[in-house]
């Protein structure tokens, strides 16, 4: 803790918060989720449990002249066994709409995982720090500080050199966004360098990120969640993790998109709803999973491991989850003028991976993140899109 004189501590509690649909009270203080309770209970594995711990997308928003800032939290880093130990998350400072400032926040929790197959781990605990930011602008200024979206983060307390006033809510049309580890930003180095947060941004709209790493397999308790969750712009971005998992055949899967889409519309009728297929991933485009990590060379990257003679009997690839989205999309929009379809690759194909190609062979790096934001930028906030202003 700063020795700075006359500290104002600030209660962290949910309406500081935007971002999650849920926030657990700890013993060391707030835990934010991005799934309700409801659904946590639900969770078959470890890989959703963490991953919809992990804020991304989740920030803490205020007024304050303050100068000064400190934000006390307890990490939970994320570990691999037999690896270098985990960078430590970014905290974006974000003022008057401009990133300003980033810090980290060493020390917490080490989460190791023990198999990459079947997601175990070992938990190792560690203190508690602060993330400070200092030499801020005088005056009165809208602050966000938005949570590292790579490491679990439980909220004690915060801390400024002048009061802090919570920010009203609404002005800005509420985007949820449902889809996989590129969503929740793998490879992104800060929480607003995440193709949906640099999305939003350009599209001046408040970001509710579903995008669970390994996780968008069309679960019952995900479409609950975007059901109840209030909205004003939906999308789902859906196949990769499908195929990675090998988790289901074709004759499973069509009606499982069917059972997703009519539950987000049970509670948004009418609300322009966008699914997108997957992004380019070449060692997938025809060669079913399961995706399996190879070590080759010194670095991760992965491979599919199906046989794509086997495609005829149901198995699935990108190239046949595209086919069978656009299919389904347009079948219903007959009778769902709302409901639009993107394929993945206008947002990072051929040309986009020649030039910002995948670094592991799934994932991006930060300036493919960038390219895929600046694209739906235009595909989808632009003009003639099925979120500019004045559609649907």
């Amino acid at each position: 803790m700063s020795t700075t004189r006359d500290w104002i501590t600030t209660p962290v509690t949910a309406a500081v918060l935007r971002g999650h649909l849920d926030a657990e009270t700890t013993a060391h203080g707030l835990l934010p989720h991005r799934l309700p309770a409801r659904a946590r209970r639900q969770i078959p594995d470890g890989q959703l449990a963490m991953a919809e711990a992990q804020p991304s997308g989740v920030r803490l928003v205020f007024r304050t002249r303050a100068t000064v800032i400190e934000l006390d939290t307890l990490p939970t880093k994320r570990a691999y066994r037999g690896f270098p130990g985990p960078a430590d998350g970014t905290y974006d400072l974000v003022v008057d709409g401009r990133l300003t400032a980033q810090a980290t926040v060493a020390g917490g929790n080490v989460l190791t995982v023990t198999d990459m197959f079947t997601q175990s781990a070992e938990l190792t605990e560690g203190p508690a720090g602060a993330a400070r930011f200092a030499g801020l602008p005088a005056g009165d200024k809208d602050v966000e500080i938005w949570l590292p979206h790579t490491e679990i983060t439980e909220l004690i307390a915060l801390r400024t050199d002048a009061p802090v006033e919570t920010a009203p809510v609404g002005g800005r049309k509420v985007w949820l966004h449902h889809g996989s580890s590129i969503s929740h930003g793998s490879n992104a180095t800060h929480p607003t360098g995440t193709w949906p947060a640099l999305a939003a941004a350009r599209g001046e709209v408040e970001l509710v990120n579903l995008g669970f790493g390994g996780s968008a397999l069309l679960d019952p308790f995900t479409a609950r969640a975007m059901r109840d969750t209030p909205a004003d712009l939906i999308s789902m971005k859906i196949g990769i993790n499908i195929v990675n998992a090998d988790a289901m055949r074709l004759r499973a899967f069509t009606p499982a998109v069917h059972g997703f889409l009519d539950t987000i519309r049970e509670g948004h009728p009418t609300t322009p709803l966008l699914v997108v297929s997957p992004l380019l991933c070449p060692v997938q485009e025809d060669t079913p999973g399961p995706l399996a990590p190879d070590f080759d060379g010194g670095t991760l990257r992965f491979k599919a491991t199906g046989d794509p003679a086997e495609r005829g009997a149901g198995r699935l690839t990108l190239n046949v989850i595209r086919a069978e989205l656009a299919r389904t999309v347009e079948q219903r929009a007959a009778d769902d003028p709302a409901l639009h379809y993107l394929d993945g690759r206008e947002l990072y194909g051929e040309k986009d991976y020649a030039e910002f190609p995948l670094p592991d062979e799934v994932h991006p790096d930060p300036a493919g993140h960038r390219r895929i934001a600046e694209n739906f930028g235009r595909l989808v906030f632009g003009a003639g899109g099925p979120f500019a202003s004045g559609a649907n």
